[in-house]
């Protein structure tokens, strides 16, 4: 098991997630974070973290949500890692309320 992060975290990305986690598993992109399934030890220490409620264990990811498990696993081999908490982006809190937003994902 891993954990992913979903769609709520685009052009939010709060990065409250990634000081608690003790294997440096989160890469972050323009505006959204991934976890890299490889480096994850499933300790689940990232989720109550996630303001916006972003972060399933993979099995418990939501059907519409499903397509973030590969999506992170890809990501996560082109960005680089994040090991310390930056701020949210400018506009996350407006973003934060918004439910559709894939085509908003930069890569």
């Amino acid at each position: 098991m891993t954990f992913v992060v979903t769609e709520s975290c685009i052009r939010c990305k709060y990065t409250d997630c990634v000081d608690v986690c003790p294997v440096d598993a989160f890469r972050e992109g323009p505006n959204f974070l991934v976890i890299d399934p490889d480096d994850c030890i499933d300790c689940a220490v990232c989720v109550p973290e996630c303001p916006v409620n972003a972060i399933y264990a993979d099995e418990d990811v939501p059907k519409e949500q499903r397509a973030f498990t590969a999506l992170n696993a890809d990501l996560a081999r082109q960005w680089k890692p994040i090991t310390r908490t930056k701020l949210a982006l400018p506009d996350a809190d407006e973003w934060a309320k918004i439910e559709k937003k894939l085509d908003q994902l930069q890569r």
